[in-house]
């Protein structure tokens, strides 16, 4: 079996029980984005690495499309600033850049979701921690390991039945145009 056929056949078993481990918890997730955005809430997004890419890639989708044109989504991934992240990074600590920049800006009712693979990031913890404070929804994004770290945290966790990252990866960007596709269709009748 070539290396592209193993990875393919991994996929396809990750992805064969997404709908049974993920999909209450998906459902669930795309009511409180529709709440939360016909309310004038906002959803902030954060993780490292990969994670922090996959921030920008939802929060793109949110602020300007999926599938078709429509009034913007407020979404803001809190990776995206390197003199905020620098500062608090240099001034506090690198666990701190996601929690202070929740702090300032998250509102009760506003969503907030970390991201980490393995769910124990510290600074995307604290981030977490710090959304709890403020009164706004708690999402995780994580892997199967990481379900027993971030679930306490959240109020939905919504975990890839794997340990693999690239697995996960894959996993959590299909359901994340799964819930942008369906949040946009439902708040704008496409």
């Amino acid at each position: 079996m070539s290396q592209l056929e193993r990875e393919l056949t991994e996929h396809n078993e990750v992805f064969s029980v997404l709908v049974d481990t993920s999909g209450e918890d998906v459902d669930r997730l795309v009511d409180e984005f529709i709440r939360c955005h016909r309310n004038g809430g906002k959803s902030l997004l954060f993780g490292n690495g990969g994670s922090a890419a996959d921030a920008q890639h939802v929060a793109a989708e949110l602020v300007n499309r999926l599938r078709f044109d429509r009034p913007a989504m407020a979404s803001i991934a809190l990776t995206t600033d390197t003199s905020v992240l620098t500062c608090v990074g240099n001034d506090a600590s690198y666990e701190m850049v996601f929690a202070r920049q929740v702090e300032a800006l998250a509102k009760p009712g506003d969503i907030v979701i970390g991201i980490s693979t393995s769910g124990t990031s510290k600074n995307v913890v604290k981030g977490l921690e710090a959304a709890r404070e403020a009164g706004a929804v708690t999402v995780g994004f994580t892997g199967a390991a990481g379900r027993e770290k971030m679930a306490p945290l959240c109020d939905l966790c919504v975990a890839a039945p794997t340990n693999d990252t690239a697995r996960i990866q894959e996993a959590h960007i299909f359901l994340w145009h799964v819930i942008c596709g369906a949040v946009e269709s439902t708040l704008f009748n496409g």
